[in-house]
Formats: C-alpha cells, structure tokens, sequence
C-alpha cells in the first residue's frame, strides 16, 4: 500500500470504478476499498466530482508514460511498438472491467466539461505521440514523402479510439485490428523499400 493517503485514495477510485461503474461509484464505496474514513478521503477531494477530476489526472500520468516508453530503433518500429501497447499488449493494458468503466466515463463526456476536458487530454497526446513518430519517419525516408504526419495521425488516433470502444461494446479481438493497422502503415506509409525489407 502506498504510504500517501491520497495516491491510496486514487488506487481506491482505481479498484472501485472497475467493480462498481462510474454511475454507482459512491465516495463511501471509495473509503470502504481504501479502508479509510469518508471524512479522510473528503479531506483530500472534497466530491466525487473532484475525486475523479484528480483520478483522471493520476491515470493520464500512467498512460503518458506508457505509451513515452514504447521502444523501436526505427521509426516503423516504435510506431508498431505502439500499435501494440494500446491495442494487443493485453498485460500492459487494464482489465475488460476497467474498460467498461471507462467507457461509462466518456459517455459522462459530452454532459460534462472537466470529464470532457480531462479525456480530451488522452486523445491529444495519443495524436502528438503518432505525428511525432510519423513525423521522424518522413524525415528520415523511412516513411514517403507525400505523407503528412497531422493528417495520418489523425487517422490512426480515430481508428485507434474506436477500436478500443467496438472491443468492450461487442467483445472485438483489438489484435485483429492491430494487424490490420500494420499492414496499413507497411502500404501507405512506408517507402517500398523499407516495407520490403522488414518483412
């Protein structure tokens, strides 16, 4: 157990969202999990609403540093390392409860603005990371030429997004898609040459 009251707190929210859903999720559920009073965890986050303002941010901290560390000694290669970090490494990627309880989060999004803010975070930074990538791949030839970074960014965050929903809302296997997304950035990302010689 972490000795900070309130990163137990935040493990806490972590634990209890995945069994209970955002809906049902009271701070008296919280503090039970934490096995701490409902007045402490009212002393660090005086709502639910703030809570999990705060949570958001504990859990961007984790998936910013997740996705910052996926390796790959060449452009294609961090872009496939992270492909697979957020799509078919099912041991670094949280549990279906966790999923589904995320989901339940964003549909809270457009109802609101601090949820809708937060979440936006995690897509703005899942774009920057794969312009970043593509990015490097265009200057170093890896990638053609004619590829702009923004635009396929834009692309693969979306598909990326929607996959992970169409895996909880009907149980798609997301390893389908990330094999379909490499062989997409082998077609129309990569120079021929480079696509040929990874294979």
């Amino acid at each position: 157990m972490d000795d900070d009251p309130a990163t137990e707190i935040l493990e806490a929210t972590y634990r209890s969202l995945c069994r209970r859903g955002y809906a049902d999720l009271t701070v008296e559920d919280i503090a039970a999990e934490a096995d701490r009073s409902k007045a402490l965890v009212h002393y660090y986050y005086d709502s639910k609403e703030n809570l999990f303002t705060e949570f958001l941010e504990y859990l961007y901290e984790r998936y910013t540093a997740h996705l910052a560390s996926v390796a790959g000694e060449t452009p294609r290669e961090r872009l496939f390392s992270l492909f697979e970090a957020v799509l078919a490494d099912e041991a670094a990627t949280p549990g279906e409860e966790f999923r589904t309880a995320m989901l339940e989060v964003k549909a809270q999004a457009p109802y609101d603005e601090a949820i809708q803010a937060n979440l936006a975070r995690f897509d703005e930074y899942l774009f920057e990371r794969l312009r970043e990538i593509i990015a490097a791949g265009v200057e170093s030839g890896d990638f053609r030429e004619r590829v702009d970074p923004a635009t396929a960014a834009e692309f693969l965050a979306t598909t990326i997004t929607g996959a992970q929903t169409r895996r909880v809302a009907v149980g798609y296997p997301t390893d389908r898609l990330y094999e379909t997304m490499t062989r997409y950035a082998d077609t129309h990302l990569l120079v021929a040459a480079a696509a040929e010689g990874s294979n």
